[in-house]
């Protein structure tokens, strides 16, 4: 006689998703990485400008030139690999093979041109003004995830773009009031055109690292992820430093020091805090792809813009229109309606792992006798 289990009487555990909680402590880790770079990035950046410093080039280095420190981690990982890896396992520093150390290189190169037209725009805006014209990158981002990754669209997230576009629309149509004083008309426009030119760039850099991700023929880890944000910014560093040297930007930094209207000890402050906060924002943009989507990414990137805008009227004492208040409402709006679709559809996916689990399970079966 043998006897089969009933299905109705057994007890289905759920395994355990280790890999999933840890990849959802990343993404906790890097959206706090990405806001502190995201809020402090424009912040400290304007405070330069508006002191003194004009050095275009120059400010559009210091947004990757503190790339270094991110050696720090990727040491710290390689210290964790041998306490705790097989001792018959080959152990390196780096694992970044060719095809994304060269895929590294391009997207360097993109980032180091979209560092320029930022802090073009930055130099001749308002970082209140400034940070809601960059909200048009989401439109830019969901663009182009959906040509480059296929990115699935929901209502809800379809809403919160167009929103967020709107909104950022709103503000450039009535921004003339923030032009600062003397500025030549040639050069307002310039301004605005370098600063939503950096909100494509970055819109199409978003999507471009996930499908670097998806299509790399190496297993994407967290010290991956490191070592090709450390690419990146070598390459985009480099970028700079020809600009800089064509413009002879080294030669003047000096003489900028000097006359810093805070003083020249607080311009090498400024400088040093700027090179360190821009990494947080790389660092934690693509930390945020690697661990959810480029979508996601973006639409942290506009919310802490958000943020930065309020910011930057409270402490640089920048005008604070009826225009802005509109286009921050919108913005918020969308930004709630991306998040309630999000916790909707994963609300939808429990049932669906239940069914799937139940299905995967053995018929019923009675008692038989052999």
């Amino acid at each position: 006689m043998q006897k089969y289990p009933n299905t109705e009487q057994m007890e289905v555990k759920e395994p355990k998703h280790d890999g999933t909680t840890m990849r959802k402590a990343l993404l906790v880790i890097n959206c706090i990485i990405l806001s502190i770079g995201n809020c402090g990035g424009p912040l400290i950046m304007r405070l330069y400008f508006i002191h003194g410093g004009n050095r275009i080039w120059f400010s559009s280095w210091l947004e990757t030139s503190g790339c270094p420190i991110i050696l720090l981690p990727i040491a710290c990982a390689y210290m964790h690999r041998s306490r705790t890896a097989d001792p018959t396992s080959e152990n390196k520093l780096f694992y970044l093979e060719r095809p994304l150390f060269l895929a590294a290189i391009v997207l360097g190169i993109i980032t180091g041109l979209d560092n320029y037209f930022y802090c073009y725009g930055l130099s001749r805006f308002p970082v209140s003004t400034s940070s809601l014209i960059v909200a048009s990158q989401l439109a830019f981002t969901a663009g182009f995830a959906f040509l480059l990754v296929k990115q699935k669209f929901t209502a809800y997230s379809i809403n919160a773009v167009f929103l967020l576009t709107i909104g950022a629309g709103v503000l450039a149509l009535h921004s003339s009031s923030d032009r600062p004083a003397n500025e030549p008309n040639r050069e307002y426009i310039t301004g605005f055109v370098m600063i939503l030119a950096a909100s494509a760039l970055y819109g199409f850099i978003l999507p471009l690292v996930e499908l670097t991700y998806k299509k790399a023929k190496q297993e994407i880890s967290y010290s991956l992820v490191m070592e090709i944000q450390l690419v990146m910014c070598l390459v985009a560093t480099a970028f700079c430093t020809v600009g800089m040297l064509i413009n002879n930007d080294f030669k003047l930094v000096g003489r900028e020091a000097r006359e810093f209207e805070l003083g020249e000890t607080k311009y090498y402050l400024v400088v040093i805090s700027s090179a360190i906060i821009w990494q947080c924002f790389f660092l934690g943009g693509i930390g945020v792809v690697f661990c959810a989507s480029s979508l996601l990414s973006g639409i942290l990137v506009l919310f802490l813009l958000l943020v930065t805008e309020l910011v930057a009227v409270i402490f640089f004492n920048e005008t604070s229109q009826a225009e802005k208040g509109v286009s921050l409402a919108l913005s918020l709006w969308g930004f709630l309606s991306y998040f309630y679709g999000d916790i909707k559809q994963s609300k939808k996916k429990k049932p669906d792992l239940k069914i799937e689990i139940t299905s995967s399970l053995p018929p019923n079966t009675v008692e038989s006798s052999v």
